[in-house]
């Protein structure tokens, strides 16, 4: 049985001002532009991903879209931070 919560009169301490994290309403609200894609995956890569799905109350497709898109982003920067650095040996410029 929940006991609650119990109050007590004392001092709290030293409050301090928290950063505001959260990102704005507008970029909440921004609709990114998507494209409807058809993939075949095995049936044991699907049932991972609705028991992941599952255990964090969310839907599997979503999963698998972030898992992309993920991966495309850190692939994207590898390739830049790479590209870079290619372009600094061929002007001579080593780190």
């Amino acid at each position: 049985m929940n006991k609650g919560i119990r109050y007590r009169d004392e001092a709290i301490g030293e409050i301090r001002p928290v950063p505001d994290f959260l990102p704005s309403p507008e970029e909440l609200a921004l609709k990114h532009e998507q494209t409807k894609v058809t993939i075949i995956l095995r049936p044991q890569w699907v049932a991972f991903f609705k028991g992941a799905a599952k255990k964090h109350h969310t839907r599997y497709p979503k999963m698998i879209r972030q898992l992309l898109e993920n991966r495309l982003l850190d692939r994207q920067a590898q390739t830049s931070k790479f590209n870079g650095h290619l372009n600094l040996r061929r002007r001579g410029i080593r780190d």
